[in-house]
């Protein structure tokens, strides 16, 4: 793991958020960071060129939907996602295991593997944790992710036992495959919001010296309180020395208070999937752009953020666009969101350098509580 170091900048003084510096082959990232999505290698309407003028450091791509379409060899043989999706810094792969049980029809899963079927074309498919693995390392992403077995947050205290110790099982195997010393394999500590669950699935990853490990199974219709409370106790289980990927998560305030608690990654699909509807996120709070009230609004979007959708248009021409069902909403929107979302984690990363971040999150929380 020569090609990969975390340095720990500084921690908050009051509290657990840390600046910190990973170091990629593909390059740096300044932690906290969020990971915009790239599901099957694109962020939807967005060019890399934009991503990067917006502060985008690093990006998510999906395992199991490359995998089925165009499938990892084609990647492969045209170079790598890097190559492929014309972006030169770092990325992110997950293991398709979320999607498997979200999404596909699953048919079979046992301690060896599982098998579903394709949700584009009901073809048969089987993923282990060999497989999940050798795709990962076709597609060549930086940071690569265990397959891992993620189940409801309500489930019986013995299916997720179960859940945890595959987990765990499953991440030995992964690691065993791994066969590309330029990767970044993470451990995914998963047990719901049980104290126990996650000690018991932490116990048994971290003896493994993966180079970063991943919280799962949250944002997966929990409380957000009962989320926060997950990882109060789960993210100091967690090496310091390794930095700390909250999956699939969040809401703006999501990234304030698990940063907080010391995480240092995420992504989510919400500033994108959202801005293609028409909601935006802003320093003043949620809009949604398809309200009446904003036909006549000659006012931009958010003054305080630096995107050609937040400054350049009126709100009464934005409305407009998703009115008329113009594709340039969605694009201006997606990257108005991005935007807001590095530039959130921007100021929060010198909040953490000053010893402000309790501040920092009084002022901008209180800004949003009202809008979602």
């Amino acid at each position: 793991m020569s090609h990969f170091q975390f340095e720990l900048i500084h921690t908050d003084s009051k509290t657990g958020a840390r600046v910190g510096r990973w170091h990629t082959p593909h390059g740096i990232v300044e932690t906290p960071a969020f990971m915009p999505v790239g599901t099957l290698a694109s962020v939807k309407g967005l060019l890399p060129e934009q991503l990067k003028q917006v502060g985008t450091q690093q990006v998510l791509a999906n395992t199991y939907h490359l995998a089925l379409r165009p499938g990892a060899e084609i990647v492969e043989e045209l170079g790598g996602l890097h190559r492929f999706m014309n972006w030169d810094g770092p990325i992110l792969t997950d293991s398709g295991g979320f999607q498997v049980f979200s999404l596909a029809q699953l048919t079979k899963m046992d301690d060896e593997q599982v098998v579903f079927r394709s949700h584009i074309d009901g073809s048969l498919f089987e993923l282990s944790p060999e497989k999940a693995v050798k795709i990962q390392e076709q597609l060549g992403a930086d940071c690569i992710m265990c397959l891992d077995e993620c189940p409801p947050h309500d489930v019986p205290l013995e299916k997720m036992k179960d859940a945890v110790d595959r987990t765990t099982n499953w991440a030995a195997r992964c690691r065993d495959a791994q066969k590309r010393d330029d990767q970044a394999l993470f451990g995914i500590v998963q047990g719901g919001t049980d104290q126990k669950m996650r000690e018991r699935s932490a116990k048994g990853l971290l003896p493994l010296e993966f180079p970063g490990y991943a919280i799962g199974g949250l944002s997966v219709g929990e409380k957000p309180e009962d989320m926060y409370s997950t990882l109060d106790f789960t993210a100091p289980m967690l090496p310091v020395e390794k930095p700390r990927y909250l999956m699939g998560v969040g809401r703006p305030s999501d990234l304030i208070e698990a940063i907080i608690r010391g995480v240092d990654l995420f992504d989510c699909v919400m500033p994108t999937r959202n801005g293609r509807n028409g909601m935006a996120f802003t320093s003043q709070g949620r809009v949604n752009l398809r309200n009446q009230k904003h036909a006549r609004d000659p006012n931009p979007l958010d003054p305080e953020c630096d995107s050609p959708g937040s400054r350049d248009y009126s709100r009464a021409y934005l409305r407009h666009l998703f009115m008329s069902r113009e594709m340039l909403g969605p694009i201006l929107i997606s990257l108005h969101n991005i935007a807001f979302y590095q530039k959130l984690l921007r100021d929060l990363r010198q909040a953490i350098l000053n010893d402000q971040v309790e501040e920092f999150r009084a002022v901008h929380l209180a800004r949003w509580n009202a809008s979602f």
